[in-house]
């Protein structure tokens, strides 16, 4: 389904982002997956031990190390096609709790990353006519509002993100985002017991989320049978939150 593209995954070495590295290799595209964590990316390297997976070192929240990047792809990789903003960080944490430096590492990792990349990307595209696709990972949290009210502020701009970038980039690039519930993955480990049992008690379907269902939806904005979306908000959660 995804012969012949090449993409770009942020926080590829766990949870979805793992699963969306793993189920695009599956599916025939070359992936570069990018972490900040050394150890897990080699470790990724490791078990998939593909010829189709390129590993890359970096903070995605640092503007040189984005840079430099991007140097790299124009340099070994030009025939990129997709992006999937996946990459973030959630503390779990009362707004109350917040130290101002916790604050900036959320906003600079969730937003400030996910902007980075989208800019470098969609010059590239644009600068060559290149028709690609960014998929951007929002939550939830940012539809309904989050116990952690930093976790939720960045979810949710990237929301209008999305939004903005899918005008800014036509006709070249669909900008879609994916809005998934609880999902089984460490993070979910820092989420408050009581807003867990707020979002089970709504849910229509009663199976737990997982990181290859929200891969699935990822996987479906990047194939040609997602061709007529863009600006739009894929809203996984179980039937959790109604709209």
């Amino acid at each position: 389904m995804l012969n012949k593209m090449k993409v770009i995954i942020t926080g590829a070495a766990s949870g979805i982002g793992k699963e969306i590295t793993q189920q695009c290799l599956r599916e025939g595209a070359s992936v570069i997956a990018c972490d900040m964590n050394k150890r897990s990316l080699n470790e990724l390297e490791a078990e998939l031990n593909s010829p189709s997976l390129y590993t890359y070192l970096i903070d995605i929240s640092n503007y040189t190390e984005v840079t430099d990047f991007f140097t790299y792809i124009k340099g070994e990789h030009t025939d990129i096609t997709a992006l999937v903003n996946n990459a973030g960080v959630y503390r779990g944490k009362n707004i109350l709790d917040y130290r101002m430096e916790e604050i900036e590492k959320v906003l600079d990792i969730n937003i400030k990353g996910c902007v980075y990349f989208s800019q470098f990307f969609g010059k590239f595209m644009i600068e060559k006519k290149h028709q690609g696709i960014i998929v951007n990972m929002s939550s939830v949290s940012g539809m309904e509002g989050s116990s952690d009210a930093i976790y939720g502020l960045s979810k949710a701009a990237i929301l209008g993100f999305t939004k903005s970038c899918a005008m800014n980039f036509s006709p070249y690039i669909r900008v879609n985002a994916v809005a998934p519930t609880m999902v089984s993955t460490p993070m979910m480990d820092h989420i408050p017991d009581w807003r867990k049992e707020e979002y089970t008690n709504h849910q229509l379907i009663p199976e737990p989320l997982k990181a290859e269902d929200v891969a699935y939806t990822v996987l479906f904005l990047l194939s040609k049978r997602s061709r007529h979306y863009t600006g739009a908000t894929f809203d996984i959660n179980n039937g959790c939150y109604l709209r």
